[in-house]
């Protein structure tokens, strides 16, 4: 919504909120997610009048623009090096009667293991050409000035050192979390799928629910439920 009224000189609030547009705000919980085929009534634009003494400067702000792009970057746990320990030399060895057992135990998880905010990181975005730098806040975040027309960009963290991530940003491009693309979509920008979209449910993204579902101690059923679909809402911001 916020890129059409962009287009057409309006506020998002504006169209909205418009009577002809009630039966749109009915079937969405909010504005950010609009599906193909439906149809938002864009009125003519009103002139609106201000009056001013003549032969002095004027200033007028305008309302509503930018957008804000807020986003939370997480980058896995490093596992902490183990300082090796050294062993005191021995004299003796194995009784010659004895036979050598060796043992293989099942790897234990390592602490390591999972994801974290990648704080106090700098970055370079940039979006619809427009670069910007800065650096992430405590909790990895990242709060950003938009146009609400821009459609992609790249994130680049810690550029130029060996840490160096380069993701991909697709903006209004989200699909609802109603659908099976829209599943995919959140779970792949947390993290936890293989970057496909799947248009009906695989194996692969019914196993990844299922991980998501264990980790917030939902009901491991590796499909979609309400309470699914809210965690992942709730997770994702969106």
């Amino acid at each position: 919504m916020a890129s059409i009224a962009e287009k057409h000189g309006f506020f998002w609030e504006t169209l909205w909120n418009l009577p002809e547009n009630s039966d749109l705000k009915r079937g969405h919980e909010d504005q950010t997610i609009l599906l193909p085929g439906e149809i938002v009534r864009i009125p003519d634009l009103r002139e609106k009048e201000e009056s001013g003494a003549t032969e002095q400067k004027h200033r007028f702000k305008r309302n509503g623009t930018p957008a804000i792009l807020r986003l939370q970057v997480l980058r896995p746990i490093e596992p902490e090096e183990e300082e090796p320990t050294e062993e005191e030399p021995s004299d003796e060895g194995p009784p010659e009667d004895d036979s050598l057992e060796v043992v293989v135990e099942d790897p234990t998880p390592q602490e390591g293991e999972g994801d974290e905010p990648w704080a106090d990181a700098p970055y370079i975005l940039e979006i619809d050409g427009k670069v910007t730098e800065g650096q992430t806040d405590g909790d990895g975040k990242i709060e950003e000035q938009i146009s609400p027309a821009a459609q992609k960009g790249r994130l680049k963290m810690e550029p130029g050192t060996e840490r160096e991530l380069v993701m991909t940003l697709r903006l209004g491009h989200l699909d609802p979390v109603t659908s099976i693309p829209g599943i995919a979509d959140r779970l792949n920008n947390l993290g936890l799928f293989d970057g496909s979209r799947p248009a009906e449910m695989t194996s692969e993204l019914s196993e990844a629910l299922l991980e998501f579902q264990k980790v917030n101690e939902l009901e491991e059923s590796g499909e979609v439920d309400q309470a699914t679909r809210d965690k992942l809402k709730e997770l994702h911001g969106s």
